[in-house]
Order: C-alpha cells, then structure tokens, then sequence
C-alpha cells in the first residue's frame, strides 16, 4: 500500500528532494508508508531515503538530510491518509444503535480504529485490528492504548459484542502488556450480563496485568429508541451500589498492590447510587476523564478555587441563566450559590435540561440537544446571557446533535448563548463576565 501526497510545501525537504502534489509516496528508509503513524514515525530521522512513484507511473528515490523530527512537508488528503476503520461489532450496548433516525449522516458512524486511539484517546474493541496493527504498536512502542474491554471473559465478550473474534482480547491485552505498552481499559456495565461475579473476574484479569493504567467502569447509557435491540434494564439505586462496592474494593486491593487505585466508577454510579462523589486526590491523574471519571469532583474544586481566589468585583448587577444536563445540575446551584454569597449583585439561575430527545434516561449534559434546550427555555427567564456545556456541541463548537446551530439556539431564546469549556475556572469566570484568567 502507498499514499497519494496531496500538497508539497515548497521549499521544504520534500519539495527539494523532487517530490511533487500527485506523486505517490511508497517508503521512507525501506519502510512501506500506510497510513499517518508510519509516516509520522519514520520520518524523524536525521537521514532518510525516499522513495516515491511520479505522476507518470516512475518509481524515484532521493536521500534526504535534515533535523531529527523536522517536516518533511507533505500533505495528504486525509489526516490519517487513509479510511477510517469502521466497527464491525453489534454490541448490545452500543448508544450509535440507539440514536433516533433524521440525524446528521456522520453520527451514525462507528470508528474502531486504532490509530484513532494513539492520536485523539479514542476506544477500540480490538476486534478488527490486523497482525500487521499489533506489530506496528509494539515496534513503535505506540503508548497508551484506550482499549475498549467490557468483559474478559471470551464467549460472554462474544455475546455483548455479536461478533465471534472479541473473545480474544484478552490474549492481545497480555501481548502488550509483555511489550510494556501502557492500556487504558473501558467496562461498560450492563446489569445481568457484565457486572457482578463477571465483574469480579474482568477486574481479577485486568489488574494482574501490570502495563494496566486505569480501568474506568461505566453504566449502559439507554435511550428510547431500542426497538429490536437486547433486553436491557437500567442501574437502579440499588445495583449501581453493588457495582461500587466491587469496584472501591479493586481500588482499594491496586492501592495496596501497586500504589495506585487504577479502578474507578464514573461519576454517574455514585449519582445513581445516591453516594458522595469523592475528593480530587482519590482520582489521583484525572486518567480517564473522558469517561465521566472525576469530572465533577475536579469540576467542584477548581471552581470552588476559583470563586476564593477571585478578587474581581461587579461593577453592575449581573442576572445571567445556566442550563445543563440534569446529572451536573446539583453541582452547579452548589457553584452558583457560593458565587451568589460573596457577589451580591450577581443572580444566577440555573436549569436542569431533561433528555427527552433520548428519552429521559440519559442525564449528561454532553448528549442535550438544542431542541431539549428549545422546549424547556422557551419561556424560562434567562437574563442577559445563557451559559451551556461546550460538550453540548461538536468539535467544531457550532452544532449541536440534532444538528441546530448555536447562532439558531440564539436568535430563537433571544439571548447571548455562550458555551463553557469543562474547567472550573472558566466557569467562574465567564459566570462573572470576567472572561478566562485562568492559564
């Protein structure tokens, strides 16, 4: 396999060494060129030996010198210069099969791709990555890796995932566990199927490995659309407890092993077992935040930081509104309040969004939707700006899921809608209309 380049910085090395935009780059150094990471990988090196195939189907070959981990100034159609990897699991579990139909094309694709979860901390399966993959991994010494586990058992994995390989995870997990490459697992729990004595074993086998970070446990996340899908019931006050209870015992039995908790439950299994979420150091590095875990007593104490720390006062009165998933609103009337106490002037309110989109079951706030936002704000009083989540929209920071801009989400309120990025400062501050002082 080759890659076409795109574009060709000029006077770069690339550019000197006679490659032109529509050539196709073959190797570097006799390494066969794939994809992003081999490219990334080998082009940092002092000396370099190119090898390419011009417009006119000639193969050519230049030896380039330059700084180690410099440029060497190509371009490709896509980041990754290749396809995405889709998923080929059917996983009883999986929130892309539940999603309403009408939305935007691009939410219904499923990546499972491993070069995915090296760049941007994305989680695979394992189920579709090739020999050549694993290899590469090792080689390359590519760490961490965000490994999507759920169960060690193989034919219980088999089940959840309908897919008749995913009962060989475990087998990869040890080979680069052996290799020293550091792996983040991901449990999603399913009450019945993956918690309880399966539990137990999947935490008995991942914590024996010694390369294992963190192993983040989060509940099934159920929407109203399930029409033909597996029979799943919700956590309840009572099995979210019991789901705890193993999980704070494998903490506490790593802490003891290896110094380190490396297992947690997200924030939503304390809130749907009704229990207090821990302090920040219980979380020591914050290692899996994009699961739920710790955000909200990270959350709470940076703000709680930042309304001691902050010596800005109003100048006027400042009637602003709040609106976010119904899991962070207790947080937020806890943050809005302290804010209220020491700047008199300053009025908050702050609304709970229900999901009804999704069908009321799912309480974060990076799954609202501007239509929720729509119907339950319509009439609310709102003051002179409304703060959201910036999880609420896409990357790019304009849309949210169903595919409303945050101009529309505007004009329709009548009111600044300003999103907040996950920090606690920020919040204070843009709460206050002092903008971000926070570095």
């Amino acid at each position: 396999m080759s890659v076409q380049v795109s574009a060709v910085e000029p006077g770069g090395y690339a550019d000197r060494a006679g490659i032109k935009s529509g050539d196709t780059l073959v190797a570097i150094s006799g390494h066969e060129i794939m994809d992003v990471l081999d490219y990334r990988f080998y082009q940092n090196d002092r000396t370099l030996r190119l090898e390419w195939i011009d417009s006119h189907g000639k193969t050519k070959k230049a030896k380039v010198k330059k700084p180690e981990y410099a440029e060497l100034g190509m371009e490709f159609d896509t980041y990754l210069m290749d396809k995405k990897h889709a998923c080929r699991n059917k996983c009883i579990f999986c929130f892309i099969d539940q999603l309403p139909k009408g939305l935007r094309e691009s939410l219904y694709f499923k990546d499972d791709d491993s070069r995915l979860s090296f760049l941007f901390g994305n989680y695979i399966t394992l189920t579709n990555i090739t020999e050549h993959e694993v290899e590469r991994i090792i080689n390359m010494h590519i760490s961490p890796i965000n490994v999507s586990v759920h169960t060690t058992n193989p034919e219980l994995r088999v089940k959840m995932m309908n897919n008749k390989h995913a009962g060989e995870v475990l087998g990869l997990l040890n080979r680069f566990d052996a290799a020293g490459i550091r792996l983040n697992c991901q449990l999603v729990l399913c009450p019945g199927y993956n918690d309880g004595s399966e539990l137990e074993r999947t935490l008995r086998d991942l914590t024996a490995l010694s390369h294992v970070e963190c192993i983040a446990a989060v509940p099934v996340g159920l929407t109203r659309c399930r029409e033909g899908l597996a029979k799943i019931e919700p956590f309840n006050r009572e099995t979210a407890r019991a789901a705890l209870d193993v999980l704070d015992r494998w903490g506490e039995e790593c802490l003891r092993r290896y110094g380190q908790r490396r297992v947690y439950g997200a924030d939503e299994f304390y809130l749907l077992a009704e229990r207090e979420i821990p302090e920040p150091d219980f979380y020591e590095d914050f290692l899996q935040l994009e699961n739920g875990v710790g955000l909200w007593s990270l959350l709470k104490s940076e703000g709680e930081a930042a309304i001691r720390e902050s010596e800005e006062m109003l100048s006027k009165p400042r009637r602003i509104a709040l609106a976010t998933g119904e899991a962070a609103y207790p947080l937020l009337l806890h943050l809005t309040a302290l804010c209220m106490e020491k700047w008199s002037n300053l009025t908050c309110l702050v609304y709970p969004i229900k999901n009804n989109f999704f069908g009321g079951r799912i309480s974060v706030s990076g799954l609202v939707t501007a239509t929720d936002l729509l119907d339950q704000l319509q009439n609310a009083e709102l003051g002179e700006e409304l703060l959201i989540p910036s999880c609420m929209l896409r990357a790019e920071g304009d849309l949210f899921l169903d595919s409303i801009s945050l101009d529309e989400l505007s004009e329709k309120l009548a009111v600044k809608v300003t999103p907040v990025a996950n920090d606690g400062y920020k919040l204070i501050h843009t709460i206050l209309g002092i903008g971000d002082k926070h570095e």
